[in-house]
């Protein structure tokens, strides 16, 4: 078989980053780089051609998802005209839905990653980015009333543990719950 150009090694590349951000929010950084490289359509034996190790795609993928969640938060505030408040709400709407709660390779990086990167080793780039960007979805959720960090919590909270109750009436108890915490002070 012959060399692919290097168009396609860059988007081979960029395939198997997307897919790993996809299914290490779903399913954890544990996932194989056999399974990994399948999910892509490409041959496990690629995957060395691409990247020194498989921490280093933890690092790549980790800063694609912040950057997907990046775009996500900019185009909510161009959606509505720049009005801050209303763009958090409609991020909080879609946060604390059953949608979000039952799709967790399209979701947050945040709640969907967290238990994987706290054990990365501290000097690992997968960490830096994901406090980075933890630190820009804060920003982000701020307002004069209420601090981010706070808001950040409740939602992370409360899709963990819906995610974690996913079956149960408890479940959407606490995506309701939280929503009207964050909610009923504005």
């Amino acid at each position: 078989m012959g060399r692919v150009s290097q168009a396609q090694a860059e988007e081979n590349r960029r395939r198997v980053v997307d897919t790993a951000s996809r299914l290490f929010r779903e399913q954890g950084t544990q996932v194989s780089v056999a399974d990994l490289m399948k999910a892509a359509g490409l041959t496990h034996g690629a995957f060395y051609k691409q990247f020194a190790s498989k921490e280093a795609l933890v690092d790549e993928a980790t800063a694609h998802a912040f950057a997907e969640l990046a775009r996500r938060h900019s185009a909510g505030l161009e959606r509505y005209a720049g009005q801050r408040e209303a763009a958090q709400q409609a991020l909080i709407d879609t946060y604390l839905s059953t949608e979000h709660r039952d799709d967790p390779a399209d979701g947050c990086p945040v709640a969907a990653l967290a238990t994987d990167i706290a054990r990365e080793g501290e000097g690992r780039e997968a960490r830096r980015v994901y406090a980075e960007g933890v630190t820009d979805f804060a920003d982000f959720l701020a307002t004069d009333d209420q601090d981010g960090i706070a808001r950040l919590c409740t939602l992370f909270g409360a899709l963990a543990l819906s995610r974690a109750t996913k079956g149960s009436p408890l479940s959407e108890e606490i995506l309701a719950a939280a929503h009207a915490a964050l909610t009923e002070a504005d």
